[in-house]
C-alpha cells in the first residue's frame, strides 16, 4: 500500500498551482505515494500550459479512484474558478473562499481516512479573511476543523527541525504567552513529532526566551517562571529534552546534531535560522536555488505537512516558482504516514 496525499493547490493568485504542477510533472512518485490535488481545473490547466508540462489532469471524484501513473495528476476539481475568472498577483475574495475550501475538502478526506495526508500549497490570509474566514493562518484553519486547542507548528529543512511555542502574535503577547502550561506542551509535541518521523529515542533542545537565558532574572522572567519548570515536568516523565540553552547558540548545536529538534519560543526565533539552512538566493538571478523546508502542523488526528514559503505573488503565473518545498513536504508527509500507519516503501 502506498499513502494517499491530498494535495491543497493553496491561492489561485499565487504559485500553488504552479508548483504542485512541476512537483507531479518533474519528480516520479510511482512508487512512494498516491498524489491527489484538490483545487481547480482552470488553475491547473493553466499551470501545464505555462509551465510547458508533459502531464495531463485526470479529474475524479474521489481517493479511491486514483492509482499511480506517470505523466498524469489526479484533481479534485472544487469548481470556483472559471479560465481568466480570477487574476494573478492579486489579493481577492474569490481566492480566499477557493483556497479555504480546498483545504476544508481535504481536512475531510483526512478525517474520514480517505486520505492519509494533507499536503498545503501556500495560501494568502488577507484573501481568506476577505472571504469571511477570519484566521491567520493554515495552522489555526486545520486546528479548528480539527476540533484541536493543543497544537503547534514544527518546521523541517535538511539540517534542522524548529517547533514553536508561539507563533502569529505580537512580540509583546509571545512574552505573555510563555508559561509553564504552554512550553510544557510544545515539549510534548515535539516529542511526539519525533515518534512521527521515527526518531524514537531524539532529543529535545529548548531555547530561552531572553538573552543568555535571562542572566539569572536579569533581563525577564520567562525562564524562570514557564520554560524552566515546563522542562523540569517533562524531564520528570522521562521525556529527552534539556534547556533553556541561550538562543544564540542552540541552534548552532541543533546543527551540529546535538538536538534532533528544537523548541523555540515564537515565530521569528524558529523561522529565521531554518530558512539560513534551507533557503539560497542568488542576487544575480534573483531566484531561489534551494528552498529546502517543510512546515508540519503537529498535535492534530490527521498529518499535515506544508510548504515553507508564501504565494510569492511577484512571480506568480511566470512559470519560474521553485518547487522544491512542496517536494520536501511531501516526502515529509510520506514518512510521517510510514511511522503512524505503517505504510509505504
Amino acid at each position: 500500500m502506498l499513502p494517499i496525499l491530498g494535495i491543497t493547490m493553496g491561492d489561485p493568485s499565487g504559485i500553488g498551482a504552479e508548483i504542485a504542477v512541476k512537483a507531479l510533472d518533474l519528480h516520479d512518485w510511482t512508487n512512494k505515494c498516491v498524489p491527489l490535488v484538490i483545487g481547480d481545473y482552470a488553475a491547473m490547466q493553466d499551470a501545464i500550459n505555462f509551465t510547458h508540462a508533459k502531464s495531463t489532469l485526470k479529474v475524479v471524484e474521489s481517493p479511491e479512484e486514483v492509482v499511480p501513473e506517470k505523466n498524469v495528476i489526479p484533481l479534485i476539481d472544487m469548481k470556483y474558478l472559471q479560465p481568466g475568472s480570477w487574476p494573478y498577483k492579486k489579493v481577492g475574495a474569490l481566492q480566499g473562499e477557493a483556497a479555504f475550501n480546498y483545504v476544508k475538502k481535504a481536512t475531510e478526506l483526512a478525517i474520514d481516512k480517505r486520505i492519509n495526508a494533507i499536503v498545503t500549497g501556500p495560501i494568502n490570509k488577507e484573501s481568506i479573511n476577505l472571504a469571511g474566514y477570519h484566521y491567520s493562518g493554515h495552522t489555526e484553519i486545520l486546528a479548528d476543523l480539527t476540533h484541536q486547542n493543543n497544537f503547534g507548528m514544527l518546521l523541517i529543512s535538511d539540517k534542522m527541525r524548529v517547533i514553536h511555542v508561539t507563533t502569529h502574535v505580537s512580540m509583546r503577547e509571545a512574552c505573555d504567552r510563555i508559561t509553564k502550561e504552554r512550553v510544557y506542551n510544545v515539549i510534548r509535541l515535539a516529542d511526539g513529532a519525533l515518534k512521527d518521523l521515527g526518531l524514537t529515542s531524539g532529543k529535545i533542545g529548548v531555547a530561552g526566551f531572553n538573552a543568555h537565558c535571562s542572566e539569572n532574572g536579569l533581563f525577564g522572567d520567562q525562564e524562570e517562571k514557564g520554560i524552566i519548570p515546563a522542562i523540569e515536568k517533562a524531564q520528570a516523565e522521562g521525556i529527552n529534552v534539556e534547556g533553556p540553552v541561550p538562543p544564540d547558540t542552540v541552534f548552532v548545536k541543533a546543527l551540529a546534531g546535538q538536538y534532533d529538534i528544537v523548541v523555540a519560543m515564537y515565530h521569528d526565533q524558529g523561522h529565521i535560522p531554518l530558512k539560513l539552512s534551507g533557503f539560497k538566493l542568488d542576487l544575480k538571478t534573483n531566484k531561489y536555488t534551494s528552498m529546502s523546508g517543510v512546515n508540519c502542523t503537529v498535535g492534530l488526528p490527521i498529518i499535515r505537512t506544508s510548504v515553507d514559503h508564501g504565494t510569492a505573488f511577484g512571480k506568480a503565473g511566470e512559470g519560474r516558482a521553485n518547487e522544491e518545498s512542496l517536494v520536501d513536504a511531501m516526502n515529509i508527509a510520506i514518512q510521517m504516514a510510514k511511522s503512524r500507519f505503517g505504510i509505504g516503501n
